[in-house]
């Protein structure tokens, strides 16, 4: 559980061997909350039609919660999961809060369902070189990011620095304003 009087901020973590439901189970158990990016498909297995949740980020969770909190779930998880960390001015690696603003931003794009997405681990290009716009209608409304050109197409980028990013379709100029740097 938190520790009393301690900040609640989001916190990513990279989980081994496909084990993302297991580990939300878990933090559920704690009353934590946590949101795994997820699409609901149908798979035909056995000959039975069954609905079932899939992960578009591989091994992404992410878990709101103190930063105590986020330490001892990796403690509890040993070679299971890795916590997202930083340097911070010591050269001491700590914890990366994400907050929840930017959480929201890629929570609207995620859980859009629209056609076309894609995904990035922190590893893929430079997400934030660019104009940086929000959606004014569409399916997309509200959410803010940058423009980037990828497969030659200009698409929103809403990315949670140094952990991932996702790539809308296409959003037309119409539907984009500018924001100041």
């Amino acid at each position: 559980m938190d520790a009393p009087g301690e900040e609640i901020h989001w916190y990513a973590l990279k989980v081994f061997f496909n084990k993302v439901f297991d580990v939300e189970k878990q933090v559920s158990r704690d009353g934590v909350e946590s949101y795994i990016p997820c699409e609901t498909v149908t798979v035909l297995r056995n000959g039975v039609k069954k609905t079932v949740r899939r992960t578009l980020v591989s091994s992404l969770m992410f878990v709101r919660s103190s930063q105590s909190y986020a330490v001892a779930l990796q403690a509890t998880l040993p070679g299971r999961a890795m916590l997202y960390t930083h340097l911070d001015r010591e050269r001491r690696r700590v914890p990366s809060a994400i907050s929840d603003y930017e959480m929201n931003m890629f929570r609207l794009v995620a859980t859009s369902g629209a056609e076309g997405l894609d995904y990035f681990s922190h590893a893929g290009p430079a997400f934030c070189v660019g104009q940086r716009v929000r959606v004014i209608d569409g399916p997309f409304k509200g959410a803010e990011g940058y423009i980037r050109r990828i497969k030659g197409k200009r698409r929103l980028i809403v990315a949670i620095s140094g952990v991932c990013a996702v790539a809308t379709s296409f959003i037309p100029n119409c539907f984009l304003q500018r924001l100041e740097p």
